[in-house]
C-alpha cells in the first residue's frame, strides 16, 4: 500500500509556484495525481491520488516547505488499515490487545497512532478500515477474531463494557473549576480516595484551585481521578510526563494495582519506568505523521529489548537502522583529570528552601548526571554555574565557557526554526552541522516551522540543537529528555555523547529517565534532602549514585544480559530480594 500524506500546516500554496504539480510525471502524461482541492473550509491545499502515484519523489523534493511524504507500507503488511484520518492524512494499521489482569504497554516513537489506538479501543473514534464509512464492531470481530482482541469487541457490541482514560495532555485540567478535593470526590467512584491521595502524596494540594497546580502536580491528579473510577478497561496515556523518579514509581504501583480487577493499557516513553510497569508490550512502528503498525504482544523484555535492537523478529521488521547498546555504558569513577568546573562548598537559600551543594568538579569530555526528586535544588544549582543566579556561600572555579538549555522553554520567537538557530550557528546549512546536531535531534525538518506553533517535543529538540550550536566548553542541559518520545531520548543521549567526544567538551545533564541517564552518564550528582524546604547534592561514581538513589526509592535494578540496560526488577521477586540483602539496588555486574 502506498500512503501519501500531505502536512497541511506546511502546505502553502500561495507561497509557492505549484512546484509539486509541475514535475510530477504523471500530470505531464495529462493525468491527475497531485492537484489542489479544498482541504480545509474554503482552503486550498495539495492533494495526491495514491493509486496514480509512481513514487518517484519528485514532488518531495520540489516542495519548498518539506510538507509531502510518500511512503510504501512495508510488504509484509498485507492487510487493510484500521484507521485513516482522511485522503492525504496519517493511517494506523492493527489495534493493541487489552487483556484483563495485565499491563500492557505501547511503545514508539510520537506519531505512530499510540494515542488514535487508544481512542479507537476507548470509542472516541470509529474505525473506517481506511475508507470513509465507519465500520461496525461486528466487522471488527471478524477481522480480530482469535485473538485477545476479539472479547474486548464483543463485550463492546453488548454495550457491557465502561472504560476510563487518563488524557496524555493533563493541561486541560486546568479548565477544570473547582478544588482538588471537590474533583477527586466526585469522581470517588471506588471508596479508595484516601489511599490513592496518600499513594500520590497529593495531600498538600488538596484544597488548591485546579488552575494553581504545577504539571506534575496535575499529572498525578489525572491519574489519581482515573483510579478513583470504576471500568473494565483503562487507558493511561503518558503517565510519567512532569512526574520525578519517585513519583513516577509510586504511579507506577498504583496503576498495576488497577490491573488486579481490570485490564489497563498504558502509553510510556520512560522504558525504566515500563518495564517496571508492564506485563506485556506492542512496539508501534512506521514513518511519524505517515503511517503507523502495532505489532504482535511481547513480553516486557522481548519487547523493549527488540525496540532497542530495531528489529522485530515476529514481523520480520527492522524499524531502526542502528541497535543501541547499553554495553558502552561507562560507570566507572572519572578520576580528577584536565578539570573544567570545579566548586567548593556551595550554598544557595530560596525564601523557605536551602540548597547545599558538595565539592566536586567536571573534567573535559565527561559527561555528568544529575539527578533526584523534584524540588531538590537540581535547576537551582544549574542557574548558579549557569550565572543566572549567585550563591549565597562557596565559589566557582571556572576554566570553560557555558552553555545553558533551561528547564522550561520559550516558544515566543516570531520567525522560524532556521532564523531562530542562525542567531547561534554559523551556517545552519552546513552538512557537518547537520550531521552533528540536526539530523540526530530530526530538527533538519522543522527548519521551515514557525516556533511558536511547534509542540512539546519538537521544541525540546530545538532547543537543545540551539544549546549545542553555541561555542562553548561545557553544555549544561536542564531535562533535555522531556517531551521526547524513547527512541528521541536515546537517539538524543546517543547523540550528545557522540558531540562530547568529537568536540572534547564536557556536559552536566539534569533528567528523571534513568535508562536515558545511565547510557549517557560518566558520573553522577545525587540531589536528596526534602522537597522544597532542603536539598543537598553529593558527587559519586554513576553506579554509587544509581544505588544510592535506588534505595530511596525502594526499587532494584538488574543489567539484561541481551542489551546491557538496567531493568527494573519485579516488587518481591527472588532478585529484587537478593540484591536488596546485598545492599546492590543497582546492579551493573
Amino acid at each position: 500500500m502506498r500512503v501519501a500524506v500531505i502536512d497541511i500546516d506546511l502546505c502553502r500554496p500561495e507561497k509557492c509556484t505549484l512546484e509539486c504539480v509541475d514535475v510530477c510525471p504523471i500530470n505531464r502524461a495529462d493525468k491527475k495525481c497531485v492537484f489542489l482541492s479544498e482541504r480545509l473550509p474554503n482552503v486550498q491545499k495539495s492533494t495526491i491520488d495514491e493509486s496514480l502515484c509512481i513514487d518517484c519523489g519528485l514532488c518531495i523534493k520540489a516542495c519548498p516547505f518539506k510538507a509531502i511524504s510518500v511512503v510504501n507500507t512495508p510488504e509484509q503488511l498485507k492487510e487493510a488499515p484500521i484507521y485513516r484520518f482522511g485522503p492525504n492524512q496519517f493511517t494506523l494499521f492493527r489495534l493493541p490487545f487489552p487483556i484483563k489482569g495485565e499491563v500492557v504497554g505501547l511503545l514508539g516513537p510520537n506519531g505512530v497512532g499510540k494515542t488514535t489506538a487508544l481512542k479507537i479501543l476507548g470509542g472516541d473514534i470509529k474505525p473506517n478500515l481506511g475508507g470513509e464509512k465507519t465500520a461496525s464492531v461486528r466487522e471488527m470481530i471478524s477481522i480480530f477474531r482469535g485473538t485477545e482482541l476479539q472479547s474486548y469487541l464483543e463485550l463492546l457490541e453488548k454495550g457491557n463494557i465502561k472504560t476510563v482514560v487518563k488524557p496524555q495532555h493533563v493541561d486541560i485540567l486546568a479548565e477544570v473549576k473547582g478544588t482538588v478535593r471537590q474533583i477527586l470526590e466526585k469522581h470517588d467512584e471506588r471508596g479508595k480516595l484516601d489511599e490513592i491521595v496518600g499513594k500520590l502524596q497529593l495531600g498538600k494540594v488538596m484544597d488548591r484551585q485546579m488552575n494553581q497546580l504545577s504539571g506534575g502536580e496535575m499529572q498525578r491528579v489525572a491519574i489519581a481521578i482515573a483510579a478513583n473510577r470504576k471500568a473494565d478497561f483503562y487507558f493511561i496515556d503518558e503517565p510519567s510526563s512532569y512526574l520525578d523518579v519517585f513519583q513516577r514509581l509510586k504511579a507506577a504501583k498504583l496503576i498495576r494495582e488497577l490491573a488486579k480487577t481490570s485490564a489497563v493499557i498504558v502509553v510510556e516513553h520512560d522504558l525504566a519506568t515500563l518495564d517496571f510497569l508492564a506485563d506485556r508490550v506492542h512496539v508501534l512502528y512506521g514513518v511519524p505523521g505517515v503511517f503507523g503498525v502495532v505489532s504482535k504482544p511481547y513480553s516486557t523484555r522481548t519487547g523493549i529489548n527488540a525496540f532497542l535492537d530495531g528489529y522485530l523478529k515476529e514481523d520480520n521488521m527492522r524499524i531502526r537502522k542502528e541497535k543501541i547498546d547499553f554495553s558502552a555504558s561507562r560507570l566507572a569513577t572519572s578520576a580528577k583529570e584536565e578539570v573544567y568546573l570545579e566548586w567548593g562548598e556551595v550554598s544557595k537559600k530560596l525564601g523557605n528552601f536551602s540548597l547545599l551543594v558538595f565539592p566536586g568538579y567536571v573534567n573535559k569530555g565527561e559527561i555528568l548526571g544529575m539527578f533526584g526528586s523534584n524540588a531538590l535544588g537540581k535547576t537551582t544549582f544549574a542557574k548558579i554555574l549557569a550565572g543566572e543566579l549567585k550563591p549565597d556561600s562557596g565559589k566557582l572555579t571556572e576554566t570553560a565557557r557555558i552553555a545553558y538549555k533551561p528547564q522550561y522553554i520559550a516558544s515566543n520567537f516570531g520567525g522560524t526554526v532556521f532564523e531562530l538557530l542562525s542567531t547561534v550557528a554559523k551556517n545552519v546549512y552546513a552538512e557537518d552541522y547537520k550531521a552533528e546536531i540536526l539530523r540526530p535531534l530530526e530538527v533538519e525538518r522543522l527548519l521551515e516551522r514557525s516556533v511558536n506553533k511547534l509542540s512539546g517535543g519538537e521544541l525540546q529538540r530545538v532547543a537543545i540543537a540551539m544549546c549545542l550550536s553555541k561555542e562553548a566548553d561545557l553544555y549544561l542541559l536542564d531535562e533535555p529528555s522531556a517531551y521526547l518520545d524513547s527512541e528521541q531520548r536515546l537517539e538524543a543521549a546517543r547523540m550528545i555523547r557522540k558531540f562530547c567526544e568529537l568536540r572534547g567538551c564536557s556536559a552536566m545533564v539534569i533528567d528523571h529517565d534513568l535508562l536515558f541517564l545511565s547510557y549517557l552518564a560518566d558520573r553522577a550528582m545525587v540531589f536528596s534532602g526534602e522537597p522544597s524546604m532542603a536539598g543537598n547534592a553529593t558527587m559519586m561514581s554513576l553506579q554509587d549514585g544509581f544505588n544510592s538513589f535506588l534505595k530511596e526509592v525502594d526499587v532494584t535494578f538488574r543489567k539484561d544480559p541481551q542489551t546491557g540496560r538496567p531493568r527494573a526488577n519485579s516488587p518481591g521477586s527472588q532478585k529484587e530480594m537478593e540484591q536488596k540483602a546485598a545492599g546492590k539496588y543497582f546492579y551493573a555486574e
